[in-house]
This record gives C-alpha cells, structure tokens and sequence, in this order.
C-alpha cells in the first residue's frame, strides 16, 4: 500500500515558529561506491566535496523521448570512490562518540539502495574495517583506565541503570564465574581470526578531554527488525530435549523443527525514551569483546541471495551502545550511589536494509514479502521526515506516523527529543540503478531540511575535580613514608615525643646530691621546684578536668542533637518508606495496566490492519464498480444518440419513400386520365371522320414519304434529393419513360379476293380494319406512358353482325 504523501502549502504562507531551544539539522553524507567494472556505464558523478550530478543512462533518454535533463544535489560532505574508511569516520562519526562519552546521544544510519555499500561502510572488509569497530575502538581508547569493575553498574529492565556496591558486584562476579553455561568474551582470549583484521586499529584514535573523576562502563546488543517484528540477535535459545515445545496450533514441536525466536516488545520509559524490553545487553571491557559479541549477532542475522545483491541484507540491523558513567566520592575510592549522579548515554549505529524492485531482483515467495515490507518501513521513514519538515517549516502540527513501523518507533525519540542525527546516503554509480538512486537523492535533500534539538551538557556533581588521582598520589606517598620509618611504629614514636615536650614545660629539677650534713639549702630548693610542679600539674589537671567537663558537655549536647535528628530521619524515612511502599503499589498497578493496554493496543492495531486492509478493498471494489457505472452510462449515451440517428434516419427516409409513392401515384392517375382523354379525342375523330365511297389505298412509297405522326410524351417530372446515413446525399428519380414509337396505320388490309372490283361488304371491312387499328395504337400508346409496370388489357374486335 503506497503511502500517503502529505500535501506542502505554498510559499507564502511559509512562517516558521520560534524553537525552544536551539537546533541542528540532520547530517547527511554521501558516498558513492567504485562500479564494478570499469567498462560499466556510470550516471552519478562527483562534482565537488559537497556536490554530485546525476544524468539519465543513454537508454533511459531513448525511452523518455528524448529527454535529456541532469541535476545537481548537495549534501554535508560528499565522499568519492577512493575515499578511506578512516577519512570517513573521522568525518562522520567521531563527533558522535565524543558525545557519546560527555554524556550525549546520538543516531547514525546508512541509506541506499540494494548493493550500494551500506553494509560495508559500517562493518568494513578484513584488513579495512568499517565505522563500527573504529566507533568501539574510541570508546574504549578515552576510558580503557577508567573503567569499573563488571556489575557494578546493572542496568534494569526499564531502560535505567543501578549502582552496585563492591561486595554485591563482587557476589555477580563469582556467581557468573561458577555459571557452566559461555561467559562473555574476554579481552584476553585469543581473537577470532574471522574478524581480527577489522579490529586491528593503528590510529589509536580517542577522546582528548575525558572527566577522570567518573567511572565508565559499556553495554552492547544488536536486534533486527525483520517483516516489521523486533528480533534479539544475542538470544540465547537453548533446545531441550525433555521438554517438548508447542507451537501456534498447539501441537508438540518435533525435535527437528524449527523455533523462531519470540518477537520483542517496544515501550517508552519515564523520560520518554523508547526502547526494547527484554533485550539481552552485554557488559563489555574491550574492543575485541565488544566486536565478538556483534559478530555473534551478526551471523544471525537474515540474509538471502537476490539477483543484485550476492549477500544482500533483509532486516535492517540496530547496534546499540550504552555507556554508564557516575562520578567517584569525595575521597576517590567508590562510586557514589545516588541514582542523580548517573548519566546513561546511547549511541545507536543502524544499518538499514536496501530498497529494491522486485522486477529486478526476481524476488518470489519470501524473498517478494520480505521486500515489501523493507519498502513499507522506508516508505514509512520517508513519509515522517516528510511531515516533520512540513511541520517545522510551514508551522503545522501534523501527527508523524512513527507507530506505523518499528523502525521509525524505535527511534521516535531522536527526531522528537534531543540528540545528534546523521545518515550516510550510499549510492551505486551503475545506469542500472539510475531510477532508484534518483529517489534517494530525493529522500536525502528533504532529510538535510529537519532539525532537530542540540543536546545539553550534563550537570556537574559539585565536587572538587582532580580528586581520584589527589587521593591517589597522597596514598602513594603515604605509603613511601611508613615503609621508610619501618611502619606503624612511628605513631607511638610521635606520641612520646608529644609527652617529652610536655614535661619540658615543667621547672627544671635542681642536683639532688648532699655532700655536706649540714647542707640545708638542696632540700629546700627541690622541695621549691616539686612544690611548684605540684601546683602546675594541679593546674593541668583543673584544666583538663575543666576540658573533659565541657567536651563531655559537648558530648552530650552533640548525642542530644543527633538523637533528635536520628529520631527526625527515622520519621522522614518510615514517611518515604510508605510512600516508596505506596508508589511501588502504584507502579506495579500500573505496569499491570501498562501491559493490559498494551495488549490491547496490540489488539486494536492489529483489528484496525485488518480494517484498514478491508477498506481498500472495499475502496478498490467502489472504484471498479464506479468505472463499470461510468462506462455503462457513456455506452448508453452513445446507444441513445445512436438509436436517436436511426431514427430521425428512418423518418426521414420514409418520409422521402411516402412523398415519392404519393407523386407516383398522382403521375399514375394523371396518366391514366390523359390515356382516357387521348381514347375520347381519338373516337372522336374517327366517329366525325368523313367516310369516303371508295378510298384509295395509298401507296408504300407515299407511305415511306409521309412522316409518322407521334404521340407528345408528358413532361417528365424531376428527381427527388435527400441526405444519406453517411451524410452524402442521393437522388432518386421519379421521371417516367414514354415509348414515342406508334403502330403504323397507313397501310390497308388486303382483301382476299383477286379481282379488282370489291365486294359488297367492303365498307364494312374497311370500317373495322380503321377502328381496330386506331384501338390497338391508343391501347399501346397509353402502356408505353405507363411504363412497364403498366398492365395492357387488349380490347376485342368487333364482329360483323
């Protein structure tokens, strides 16, 4: 189902709304990959370091009629055919780790076509590796010192992360360690040849300005989105044996059949950040160890063989990297415990799978579903970054469909919050792919108009910088010092000399000796001196005792205050205790409802795939019919102007038809009247004819000289013109022929005798010989008028009586 592109508003209405903080665009890059041979026909070339024009192939011109049109699309940086990998990285990504490391989160994904490289530029070839291992080689390269030790930090299943003390990290310690299942790769094992090259990293690349008073700590992990479900690549799927599985009908498994792994769940956290629940993340300690576990993924990861692409990708692959940082104490010794001190940062590196045509790559089958939805979730992608420019340029507030696929909901919270966003546009120079690259370039130019939110810096703790290696280097001295005075002796040594320095405030003692027994001036004299420490010392003691009054003094006013402030703290923790009670009882209520409407919303979106598919059918279904509806209503307008033609036609026609039989008929009776007047005048004439007595019979020659007399025809009468069906027109004539020849009546029956004189009856004779040749011409002269058509009824002869 093709996506619905949303309408832009024109020019003038452009206004754009104040941000609330400032904005970056989205980076896009471009790469173009080396053809595959050099006798190969190219329409991508590089103009410039930012610029690249695009031409039709030669075919594609003869195709179009003709048409020959290049054009010109600017990215950040584009990155030609010789380019390194490091070139790029240095480009691209570093800024992204470095923002990663001050605490910052960042989206880098690869766009293209099927078999345009995306796959190499982020996992690179051996001996060339790509952005992501050089991505973990720079993270681990800034805080490889700093590290913690394993389980300190433990993330949660809610997209958070705890600080453990020693002793409960160093229980998850040995507990792992007694764990038969594989542990997670160390650092110090010896590295998979397979992958060794694409780690080995010369540049030592890394970040200048690292905060040494914090400890750091890496979680990986890698899931696909494959046919618009989330899958784990570092899922641990162990097959029992004892335990038959079930499948969706409910029947045990066979032992060899396979499992799909289960489909995972996308939710939002309570800083608005969507993330994958029960997603396997990989505590981390070196770059070797990081790129084991990708490459443990990556070997999972659905691939299939098409006709563009030997290994051409079906899922788009998410790596994801954590990084925990937390600052140390005042002292510089453990990690502080307040759950505020900590800062989780992302950096997710995406490779997205290729849009492809299936009349060119000749998918069936799965290879046709698996291509559908891959266009889907692009379609989808390109469909938000749509409404989201459209939002930020022109000031609407149109809602971005990211629900409508994993993909763009996974990574709702980049476009929506705050966060570095690059793409990297990766094209296939070959005229092959001409059409496709044309509508990434398109993607891409619209992609480089969104913004979106600059990310802050952390806060800092407030305590003193510098601290961890201060107390180191006091330790260390400290150290130096007992192992040169031969150790913990020299406390006592000090205390004696402290003593020694107390006495000497003390009167001198006088010589003590008596020489003489009358001596009495030595006795006094000492009892002098030891009279007068006497009465020093009493005064030392009234002053300590004094002292030890008002320190008990204090004391006791001390333990008073703390007693109090003891008994306020407990008050104010049973009070938090029950609120922590109460609000554990309400997130566990509401996670109970949390997952009640998730399945319900899972309900609903599946209900509302399935409505949605019936009303594009029931649309298609409309829409034919409608057509079926349009169509049958032209053929009736054509059959009713059709039928309306025919008929005016017909009426027209036997309009013409009546007229002409009407006139026919009138010629008929016309000529049947002038016959009857032509017999009358005839009878006529031979009735009022003189009869002679004995008429002579002409003779040949005289006959042969005299012309015979015709008949006057009637005046034809015109033809008829009327327009045909074609739109022509046609005459039809209605003038009657008229036979002009007569019977000739010069010529005198013979009479049967010989002799010359005539008999008696020759009056008679001649008589009749006259009436029935003047009957025979009238009778024949009206059937010539007439026409063939014309029935001659012959009149009889007259008999004698």
């Amino acid at each position: 189902m093709k996506g619905v592109r949303a309408k832009m508003p024109r020019r003038p209405a452009l206004k754009k709304p104040s941000p609330p903080g400032p904005k970056d665009p989205v980076g896009v890059y471009c790469r173009v990959r080396p053809l595959g041979r050099p006798d190969q026909e190219c329409c991508i070339e590089v103009i410039n370091e930012s610029t690249v024009q695009i031409h039709p192939p030669d075919g594609y011109r003869i195709f179009r009629n003709g048409e020959y049109r290049e054009m010109q699309y600017s990215f950040k940086e584009v990155f030609g055919t010789l380019v390194a990998q490091k070139e790029l990285f240095d480009v691209v990504a570093k800024p992204l780790v470095e923002d990663l490391i001050r605490g910052k989160n960042g989206l880098l994904f690869t766009y293209g076509v099927t078999g345009s490289g995306k796959t190499h530029t982020m996992t690179g070839s051996p001996g060339d590796g790509g952005l992501l291992p050089r991505c973990l080689a720079m993270i681990f390269n800034s805080i490889g010192p700093f590290q913690a030790k394993r389980f300190v930090f433990k993330l949660d299943d809610k997209n958070g992360v705890d600080v453990q003390c020693e002793v409960d990290a160093l229980l998850e310690r040995q507990k792992r360690d007694a764990m038969p299942v594989p542990k997670t790769p160390s650092g110090k094992r010896q590295i998979d040849p397979e992958f060794a090259d694409m780690i080995n990293v010369q540049d030592h690349c890394k970040v200048e300005e690292v905060d040494e008073d914090n400890v750091y700590s890496v979680f990986v992990s890698y899931i696909e989105i494959y046919n618009n479900y989330i899958y784990d690549l570092l899922e641990e799927t162990p097959f029992d044996l004892i335990k038959p599985k079930w499948n969706n009908c409910n029947t045990p498994v066979r032992n060899g059949d396979f499992i799909p792994p289960q489909s995972k769940i996308l939710r939002e956290d309570q800083n608005h950040n969507m993330y994958v629940t029960g997603c396997t993340e990989v505590e981390v300690k070196s770059t070797e160890e990081a790129f084991e576990v990708f490459w443990k993924g990556q070997k999972k990861r659905r691939i299939a063989n098409t006709q563009l692409n030997r290994e051409s990708s079906r899922s788009h692959g998410v790596f994801i990297i954590k990084l925990a940082q937390a600052p140390l104490d005042a002292d510089g010794d453990n990690v502080l415990q307040e759950k505020e001190q900590i800062t989780l940062s992302q950096l997710s590196l995406v490779d997205l799978a290729g849009s492809e045509r299936t009349n060119r790559t000749k998918a069936e089958g799965n290879r046709l579903r698996e291509a559908g939805n891959i266009n889907q979730s692009l379609m989808t992608l390109r469909t938000c970054i749509e409404v989201l420019r459209e939002n930020q340029m022109y000031g609407t507030n149109k809602m971005v469909p990211y629900r409508d696929s994993k993909l763009t909901h996974l990574f709702k919270n980049y476009f929506d919050g705050e966060g570095k966003v690059r793409m990297i546009v990766c094209v296939n120079p070959k005229a092959e792919d001409y059409e496709e690259s044309l509508q990434v370039m398109r993607f891409a130019e619209m992609t480089q108009e969104v913004e979106v939110a600059r990310p802050v810096d952390r806060p800092l703790c407030g305590l003193t910088p510098g601290r961890r290696f201060r107390n180191q280097a006091f330790r260390e001295e400290l150290a130096q010092k007992l192992e040169i005075r031969g150790g913990p002796i020299s406390g006592e040594t000090e205390e004696q000399s402290a003593s020694e320095i107390l006495l000497q405030n003390f009167p001198p003692l006088p010589s003590c000796e008596l020489l003489d027994i009358n001596d009495d001036q030595t006795l006094p004299k000492l009892t002098g001196v030891l009279e007068e420490r006497h009465k020093l010392r009493q005064k030392l003691s009234e002053e300590f005792a004094k002292n030890v009054l008002t320190f008990k003094t204090i004391l006791r006013e001390l333990d008073s205050s703390v007693m109090s402030k003891e008994n306020h703290f407990q008050g104010k923790l049973s009070e938090k205790e029950k609120v922590i009670t109460g609000q554990k009882t309400e997130l566990e209520r509401l996670e109970k409802k949390i997952k009640t409407l998730e399945y319900k919303i899972e309900i609903l979106e599946k209900t509302a795939t399935i409505y949605e598919e019936d009303k594009r059918h029931l649309q298609q279904e409309l829409e034919s019919k409608s057509q079926k509806l349009q169509r049958q209503a032209s053929d009736k307008r054509r059959l009713e102007a059709r039928l309306q033609g025919m008929v005016a036609e017909t009426t027209m026609k036997w309009e013409k038809e009546c007229e002409r039989r009407v006139a026919a008929k009138q010629l008929e009776m016309q000529n049947k009247l002038w016959v009857k007047d032509e017999k009358l005048k005839q009878l006529k004439a031979i009735v009022t004819e003189p009869k002679n007595e004995k008429p002579e019979r002409p003779s040949r020659e005289r006959d042969r000289e005299k012309p015979i007399p015709r008949s006057v025809s009637p005046t034809p009468v015109p033809g008829d013109v009327f327009k045909t069906r074609g739109g022509g027109q046609a005459v039809q004539f209605t003038e009657i022929e008229t036979l002009k020849q007569e019977s000739p009546t010069g010529r005198k029956r013979r009479s049967s005798p010989s002799n010359a004189d005539p008999p008696e009856d020759a009056a008679d004779s001649e008589w009749t010989d006259v009436e029935t040749r003047c009957s025979v011409a009238v009778e024949m002269r009206a059937g010539s008028a007439l026409g063939p058509g014309y029935q001659h009824h012959a009149m009889p002869k007259r008999r004698k009586p």
